[in-house]
């Protein structure tokens, strides 16, 4: 597979009727994927990209990529913690024989794979905006910061080639959704974006039956691996049952191939439970949630304002715990989600 060199940090000019042209140094690259329908739309998109050299090397060689979201260093995390977690996930990613690429937003581009010096710049920054779907146009326009969320991040890694991505826990449909409507933007991208999540199922804050009934409208397979029941972020087992349980990353690999080559466009939820050691109680943490979701009631707190204080909250109310759960699931992650990409780069090459 054809790699272009980095791109440059110049962003797309203009012609003069106003529509965006390429960088000069983007024009003549190849790509794998195509995340909108028309080619020139798709080529005008990728301009907007800058990869790291680690990750633009390993595509160059044919190496697998694995991407990681922003959102969790950014929002999801303390600092230390955060940064301190990202490092040592890229590290466990690259031990296992692929390159990790962590997906952000800075200086009006959209950068694949990050340096230690912008981890450390997400993890301590109190400007970066979450960035999805929706907010991408803006924060790339204002040339913000931003930290891009499980749909953001699925966005950029199809723009680059990347096959699969690893995250904590997909947003789903909230809790109150039928008088809300608050259904995160997550589960649109899984029904049309072609990028494996790799997840410890959906947050556990979440109306976890109606998430998967959603994506089951969609048409969105949800595998799992190492159990039957798809996993709730902080617990091992929603109580709910996965569509397929695939536990051989090979056989993983062969399902989502089998998918895109159908012409079968979307994504693929893996769901992988959190290491029995580091789970947390389900009684426990559905009690927690609803004390923090009826605090973030009384606050006024809603959008996408409530993930981060939900996390916040339960940690706090846990007395740290549930920080310690989190990140063994992001690194349990991470394994999966490596193992996968190398399963998947197998099999093309046959």
């Amino acid at each position: 597979m054809a790699v272009p060199a980095v791109c440059s940090d110049t962003p797309p000019a203009t012609t003069s009727q106003g529509a965006l042209r390429p960088s000069p140094d983007c024009e003549s690259a190849h790509w794998p994927l195509e995340i909108e329908n028309t080619p020139m739309a798709s080529d005008l998109a990728r301009s907007w990209l800058t990869f790291s050299a680690p990750v633009a090397a390993a595509q160059a060689a044919g190496r697998p990529v694995v991407a990681l979201e922003s959102t969790i260093i950014a929002h999801g995390m303390p600092y230390p913690e955060n940064v301190r977690t990202a490092r040592e996930v890229e590290a466990l990613i690259r031990g296992l024989g692929a390159e990790p690429a962590t997906i952000a937003v800075m200086d009006g581009r959209i950068r694949i794979g990050l340096s230690d010096d912008e981890l450390e710049l997400l993890g301590r920054s109190k400007e970066a905006q979450k960035v999805s779907r929706r907010d991408l146009p803006a924060v790339l326009a204002g040339g913000g910061l931003g930290a891009t969320t499980v749909a953001g991040t699925m966005i950029c890694a199809a723009l680059a080639g990347i096959e699969v991505f690893v995250t904590g826990g997909i947003g789903g449909v909230h809790r109150g959704a039928p008088e809300s409507f608050d259904i995160s933007a997550d589960l649109q991208e899984l029904a049309k974006t072609s990028v494996a999540v790799v997840c410890a199922g959906a947050k556990s804050i979440l109306d976890i039956g109606l998430t998967l009934e959603y994506l089951e409208t969609h048409g969105v397979p949800v595998l799992s691996c190492e159990q039957d029941n798809f996993a709730a972020f902080y617990t091992r087992d929603s109580g709910f049952r996965a569509d397929y349980r695939l536990d051989d990353a090979a056989a993983q690999a062969r399902f989502i191939r089998t998918k895109w080559d159908l012409g079968l466009a979307g994504g693929v939820v893996l769901s992988t439970p959190v290491p029995e050691s580091a789970a947390m109680p389900r009684e426990e943490i559905d009690a927690l949630t609803r004390q923090a979701l009826d605090e973030a009631k009384a606050q006024g707190i809603a959008g996408k304002a409530v993930t981060p204080f939900l996390l916040a909250r339960i940690k706090a109310l846990t007395g740290g715990r549930s920080l310690a759960t989190n990140i063994a699931l992001v690194r349990h992650n991470a394994e999966v989600g490596a193992r996968l990409a190398l399963a998947l780069a197998a099999g093309s090459r046959r």
